[in-house]
């Protein structure tokens, strides 16, 4: 199986009196952290080490992970600053 990393770039320019230096940032979305038991006062995750879209970038798809089916949003966000 290919592993898909969905990786976002935001560059920001920075400006003093008397420099400029440039930031990329780097966003990934790491393993599931959805709470299957949180209804019964339990804890349990499925075990998905890594969001994979389901989808093209741009679409609704692109926002559920294709391993576990749960939004992008219950995925651990990584950010990297360059």
């Amino acid at each position: 199986m290919k592993k898909v990393v969905l990786v976002s770039r935001e560059e920001s320019s920075r400006s003093s009196n008397t420099s400029s230096s440039s930031v990329t940032t780097s966003t990934r979305y790491a393993e599931c952290q959805k709470n299957h038991a949180a209804s019964t006062g339990g804890h349990n995750v499925d075990g998905c080490t890594e969001f994979r879209p389901g989808g093209v970038e741009g679409s609704s798809l692109a926002l559920t992970c294709a391993n576990c089916g749960c939004h992008r949003n219950f995925h651990r966000k990584v950010v990297e600053n360059r």
